[in-house]
């Protein structure tokens, strides 16, 4: 499984609404000029995680984003599934669809190795905050070695 620029970029901006969390709105621009990220593409990653309820809109000139609730609540698999889609490496083993999508998906010698991997990538990014991550980068800019949980 590959992550897209698309997830990839679309956390990076979350990430930087979680260091600010609290603090109010921070514009697009902002964000933009703190990531690299281009505006109209940003633009249109956050649209999605609005309308997933992740993040709140806010018109007019002090306006901009923020997180919908507490970096602590939000997980980087909660991001990356409305950015990207089902975590699974074959549709095989994706949870969200009943439907058979394969002859010999019932007798398939090789999904268990599918399941496996889809269960490790799931705990992996489900296990991970946003705050987690706010606090990675603060410690990693502070100097400090960077902390995250002790199971990655």
């Amino acid at each position: 499984m590959k992550i897209s620029t698309r997830g990839r970029y679309g956390l990076l901006a979350m990430i930087v609404l979680a260091r600010r969390h609290g603090c109010g709105p921070i514009s697009i621009k902002k964000i933009v000029q703190t990531q690299g990220l281009s505006h109209s593409y940003l633009e249109q990653i956050l649209s999605p995680l609005r309308r997933a309820g992740l993040v709140r809109s806010v018109r007019g000139p002090e306006g901009g984003y923020h997180l919908s609730r507490s970096p602590a609540d939000i997980s980087v698999g909660d991001v990356l599934r409305v950015l990207e889609g089902p975590l699974v490496p074959v549709d095989c083993v994706d949870r969200e669809t009943d439907e058979q999508v394969c002859e010999r998906q019932d007798a398939c010698s090789a999904r268990p190795v599918w399941v496996s991997l889809r269960d490790s990538l799931t705990d992996v990014v489900d296990s991970i905050s946003l705050q987690d991550l706010a606090e990675n980068a603060a410690g990693t800019k502070a100097g400090e070695s960077g902390r995250l949980r002790d199971n990655i």
